[in-house]
């Protein structure tokens, strides 16, 4: 018996929420007293496969070839259920990102499973399988009993913090019975956003709405941004009117992310924006508007003009770090 968990790769690299969803595996696997085994899609290097140990993982399996890198959620579904099997696991873990969402539900079904998505606490098993996990966009929570005897749980990105370990992994070649037939969707074009740090991944995110008055002057975040070493997000607004990218946009039908440090610069907070963003470990929001709903949210404010204000924080912090 076993816990088996998802790793998601990128470009041969495993993710950090990938790493966050095996540590979190690994505790689940030392509550019930067996193994946690990760599974990796695609050509990952074998020491960086090995390195799982570091977060708890006693195996991985990797089911190498090109083609199981952009395999679709269908393929994904049958290779994970078949090592479900083989390692007799009555536990799997996903990461709650794009990857997990369109993959957990699809084993779930496939298992005959309970599925709670978007878990944010370890499973309480005193009485029963009972995971925690955030309702009506973080704004209440829900404590859900997992009764059958398979369970299939994703983890929230950013909920736990990663602690590495000096543990090695054995890596173990898994051959599942896929055909060419099974995969039915191509990838015929792949467009990657490049940047310092991927958006729903940042320990750190400076966000940016309307207040800015427009696109010229967006180097206010990039700054600061740069300065902290963090990701740039925007409000809808912003996206909408094409100052930013949409892939920037957080909010109830943007991104959820959940950073331990956003800064929202000229944002109001309309509930729509605080439902991607209210995860944040610690806000802090820069407006002139002190009747600006979002003051109500934040951990800090300043009451203030965002072009004068914040060139000053960009220095302070770049006089802090040396630069």
């Amino acid at each position: 018996m076993s816990v088996l968990i998802f790793a998601d790769q990128f470009e041969g690299k495993i993710k950090k929420s990938a790493l966050e969803a095996v540590q979190y595996g690994a505790k689940v696997a030392q509550q019930q007293g067996s193994n946690a085994v990760a599974i990796v899609l695609g050509d990952v290097d074998n020491a960086e496969l090995a390195a799982l140990g570091n977060y708890g993982a006693a195996k991985v399996l990797q089911v190498a070839g090109a083609k199981f890198s952009d395999a679709d959620a269908g393929v994904s579904t049958k290779i994970i259920a078949e090592a479900a099997a083989k390692e007799g696991a009555k536990v799997v873990i996903f990461s709650h990102n794009f990857s997990g969402r369109a993959i957990a539900p699809r084993v779930a079904a496939r298992l005959k499973a309970g599925l709670v998505a978007g878990a944010i606490e370890l499973p309480d098993t005193a009485s029963g399988f009972v995971v925690k996990k955030n309702v009506f966009s973080g704004k209440a929570f829900a404590k859900v009993n997992i009764t059958s005897d398979i369970k299939v749980i994703s983890v929230l990105p950013n909920t736990f913090a990663l602690e590495a370990g000096t543990g090695t992994a054995s890596v173990e070649a898994f051959a599942p019975a896929v055909s060419d037939a099974d995969f039915k969707v191509k990838v015929l074009k792949t467009e990657t956003i490049s940047g310092e740090v991927p958006l729903t991944e940042a320990e750190i995110v400076v966000s940016g709405g309307r207040g800015l008055k427009g696109p010229e002057n967006w180097g206010l975040v990039e700054d600061l941004a740069k300065a902290l070493g963090a990701a740039t997000a925007c409000s809808r607004p912003v996206a909408d009117s094409d100052w930013r990218p949409h892939h920037e946009h957080v909010g109830q039908t943007g991104l959820t992310i959940r950073p331990n440090l956003y800064i929202a610069i000229g944002i109001s907070g309309a509930i729509q924006h605080l439902a991607g963003v209210n995860g944040s470990k610690v806000i802090v929001v820069i407006n002139k508007d002190p009747e600006a709903p979002f003051f109500k949210a934040a951990d800090y404010g300043i009451v203030g003009d965002a072009f004068e204000v914040v060139p000053k924080i960009t220095a302070a912090v770049k006089k802090i770090k040396g630069h």
